[in-house]
């Protein structure tokens, strides 16, 4: 990976919609948000899209077909929560995402093989957010 996409991953704001209204940001390197908190407890949970697999953009319906399939593919795992989230970068670059509460990284690092995505974010509990390359 290039040293301009890194630093773009970096720099992006990971934003999860909450239920009660409005959205807080995860920011790799920083605890989870407070809000979110409760959310997670003590379990991992992960960040991630389906979209523009290997940061090649892809035409938005072929992105939206690819974020459905992900989405079923996170429901039939009745242990994990979904939030809708947002990625967004610096640039106006912009992904719909989901935010996954109890969701360990080898099941992130299967999601990010069968989605063909090079990074992800993920963390545990109250901890960190860390960026996970491929």
């Amino acid at each position: 990976m290039d040293e301009e996409l890194l630093e773009a991953y970096c720099t992006s704001a990971y934003r999860v919609r909450l239920a009660s209204g409005g959205a807080v940001t995860i920011r790799i390197g920083e605890p989870l948000p407070t809000a979110l908190r409760p959310l997670a407890g003590a379990r991992d949970w992960g960040f991630f899209t389906a979209w523009n697999p290997r940061s090649r953009p892809r035409p938005r319906a072929v992105n939206r077909r690819a974020q459905r399939r992900l989405l079923a593919d996170l429901h039939a795992d009745a242990a994990l929560e979904v939030h809708p989230a947002l990625g967004m970068g610096t640039d106006g670059w912009r992904e719909p995402s989901f935010w996954i509460v109890g969701i360990d990284a080898q099941k992130l690092e299967r999601l990010g093989d069968r989605y063909g995505q090079n990074a992800w974010l993920s963390g545990h509990g109250s901890g960190v957010a860390q960026l996970r390359l491929r």
